[in-house]
């Protein structure tokens, strides 16, 4: 496996860390003044009038809130840091696999990008639109669509003539069933992962240029 491949914000885990200790230290502040207050008050309580019981047991209550809650955010920082490794070894494992997962978003490449067109009816009327990543619509089709998965492939062919150069395409895709009625169709991407991005909540999966959420995958092969 290239290590190069898996890429991380070391600023971001660096900020997260020191947010979390500076949360802790302040928790940590609170916790040893109120000790402090408190054995301060019992020391220099009047004999003839001694702390009220209610008010004793409620601060007491209060010092044990306190300290739970400094063992809690240790605990959930432990499960924090277990879960975000379980997730970079999850996403690790993805590499060099080829992964199915829902999108509009290809790469052309070598004069070749492919989509798979979910459509939930027969489509006699569906006009595909393919866009550059400026959002310039560079080819548009027109034909049917079966009920079910439709692969749909694409040259790099250009509504001018010309030949589109490699890099991110967006499909869209407005149909018609043999009723008349509008219909969504739905499209899936599928290609070889390439690297994987850790630097964020959810891990992203890299199809060359292409970014794929984790959370989107359909299917794995390879």
């Amino acid at each position: 496996m290239d290590a190069a491949a898996l890429t991380r914000t070391g600023t971001a885990t660096t900020a997260q860390a020191a947010t979390g200790a500076t949360s802790r230290q302040a928790i940590a502040q609170n916790f040893d003044s109120f000790l402090l207050l408190l054995t301060t008050q019992l020391k220099n309580q009047n004999p003839l009038e001694p702390l009220d019981t209610n008010q004793f047991t409620q601060q007491l209550v209060q010092f044990a809130s306190v300290e739970q809650q400094l063992k809690t955010n240790d605990t959930l920082g432990a499960l924090l840091n277990s879960s975000k490794a379980q997730n970079a070894t999850n996403a690790a494992a993805f590499m060099g696999k080829t992964v199915t997962a829902d999108g509009a978003t290809t790469q052309l490449s070598g004069g070749s990008a492919k989509w798979v067109l979910n459509a939930p009816r027969a489509a006699a009327d569906a006009v595909v639109t393919i866009r550059d990543s400026k959002g310039n619509i560079v080819f548009q089709d027109r034909g049917t669509l079966a009920q079910g998965a439709n692969t749909y492939s694409w040259d790099g062919r250009t509504n001018a003539n010309g030949t589109a150069p490699d890099g991110d395409y967006q499909i869209t895709v407005t149909a018609r069933d043999v009723a008349g009625q509008d219909m969504t169709v739905k499209s899936e991407i599928s290609g070889k992962v390439t690297g994987v991005d850790l630097s964020g909540e959810t891990p992203v999966l890299l199809i060359g240029a292409t970014r794929v959420s984790i959370d989107t995958v359909k299917s794995v092969s390879g």
